[in-house]
């Protein structure tokens, strides 16, 4: 496996560019008492550079995710009554296929039959770029035999809870203590893009191998997760393949991480400092 050490680059903006020449991006996520972690994770796109982000959420919570950030836009999904994605979704999402370049579902989304029914259609669509993270992945972890079904072109990106639930779905070997082999493997074996998040998170498609040396234990605080399914999503969505959008991923969020812990110390910083500070990474870079 060769390791990559070099970090990708986007291409310089034209003078004449539109938003549509820099990705049309969709989140699925959100859940009563969960719905920040989707309007986070769009709001993190658009700092990323996303052109167009449009968070698709229950309608039950719509009202409040559509307050915290005006500029992305809403889209309301059927409600199981429980303030969750309702099965009935399936066809505004697949609705939403046709018009958006990169898909992310999980944050904050929750578990439920009903929603492993719409995860699994999605990874049966043929050339879907899609991000699953969060309660994304566990119900990933719960679909039988997802990894034979899988059409689309997968990034996942689980904490190390999330990768035990997923392997013990899969293989009946036990996990690797190295965290590089536990990548390397669900990414063979899947034909996946693997973010492996943690100190030193780990980026594979099975082939290459990249190991992240920004962040702080800062980051170490709720929905810092969901940002980073944003700034993936939007890489993404602007053109990078899904191995190069996740390794700039998550070192611009480590960066931002690390840009915020100076400004507010480790101890004070929370998932909303990493986002306003993304422009800065950027401008690092």
């Amino acid at each position: 496996m060769r390791t990559v050490k070099n970090i990708p680059e986007l291409k310089p903006r034209k003078p004449d560019a539109h938003k549509g020449d820099f990705g049309k991006v969709c989140i699925i996520g959100g859940s009563v008492g969960m719905s920040g972690a989707a309007a986070l994770a769009g709001r993190s796109a658009l700092r990323a550079g996303a052109g167009l982000v449009r968070v698709a959420v229950p309608q039950s919570i719509l009202p409040i995710v559509a307050s915290i950030e005006p500029s992305f836009t809403t889209i309301p999904l059927p409600d199981d009554g429980n303030g969750r994605v309702s099965v009935k979704a399936i066809g505004v999402i697949l609705d939403a296929v046709e018009q958006n370049d990169c898909f992310a579902f999980g944050p904050g989304v929750g578990t439920s039959a009903a929603l492993r029914s719409v995860l699994r259609t999605l990874i049966e669509q043929p050339e879907l770029r899609l991000l699953i993270d969060a309660d994304g992945l566990n119900n990933l972890s719960a679909i039988k035999n997802w990894s034979t079904r899988r059409r689309a072109d997968l990034i996942l990106t689980p904490h190390p809870g999330e990768m035990k639930r997923l392997w013990k779905g899969l293989f009946r070997d036990k996990l690797p203590t190295d965290r590089k082999k536990q990548a390397a493997i669900l990414a063979q074996n899947t034909g996946s893009v693997v973010v492996l998040k943690g100190a030193g998170t780990v980026v594979t498609d099975g082939e290459k191998i990249y190991v992240n040396n920004t962040g702080n234990p800062g980051m170490a605080t709720a929905a810092s997760g969901d940002v980073l399914t944003g700034v993936i999503a939007a890489l993404a969505g602007q053109g990078l393949d899904n191995f190069d959008a996740s390794v700039l991923g998550v070192y611009v969020h480590g960066l931002a991480g690390d840009i915020a812990a100076e400004k507010f110390g480790q101890v004070s910083m929370i998932a909303t400092d990493i986002v306003d500070t993304l422009a800065d990474a950027f401008g690092k870079l």
